[in-house]
């Protein structure tokens, strides 16, 4: 269902500029996310289907986020350069891996935890935009993309040395 969301939220952020909607559709994205999860895992209904599309929802909604954040302005620079950049070199070395070991890399709970983190503060830099409490959503926004940023970064790490690794 969240990957159903992405086309509705370009077209809420670019088309209607619907920043306090969109703010909120991420929240509940980032709380469903966490409720998917826990349920799947504690009613033993972890599928291969959903190891594969629930990271690619992840992905596709923080980038599509990022990128509708940083074309209207809502997302500063610096915080969107360096979520895209981790995302890329991520992805580069994901087909990497598939394409040499056929095998997809582990997903890490510091990474659950910094995407979830992530989608704290995104919408807040949404919330902020549309107007909510200014000046809280904004600090909310730097001090989650910080924090996310810390444990997305030291993920990467940790996963380009598992493809490096099982790539040779």
């Amino acid at each position: 269902m969240r990957l159903l969301v992405v086309p509705w939220f370009w077209w809420l952020v670019l088309s209607r500029r619907s920043f306090l909607v969109a703010g909120i559709v991420l929240l509940v994205i980032g709380a469903t996310d966490w409720v998917d999860g826990y349920l799947a895992r504690r009613l033993d209904q972890v599928t291969e289907l959903g190891k594969l599309l629930d990271p690619t929802a992840d992905r596709l909604m923080i980038a599509s986020s990022v990128f509708t954040g940083l074309i209207t302005s809502v997302v500063p620079l610096v915080i969107g350069v360096l979520i895209l950049l981790r995302e890329a070199l991520i992805a580069i070395g994901t087909v990497m891996m598939l394409k040499v070991t056929g095998e997809r890399p582990v997903v890490r709970e510091k990474g659950k935890i910094g995407t979830f983190v992530l989608y704290g503060a995104i919408p807040s830099f949404f919330l902020h935009s549309a107007g909510v409490t200014e000046p809280f959503f904004w600090g909310l926004g730097w001090g989650f993309a910080c924090a996310g940023l810390l444990l997305y970064y030291w993920v990467a790490i940790e996963y380009l040395g598992d493809i490096r690794r099982l790539t040779r």
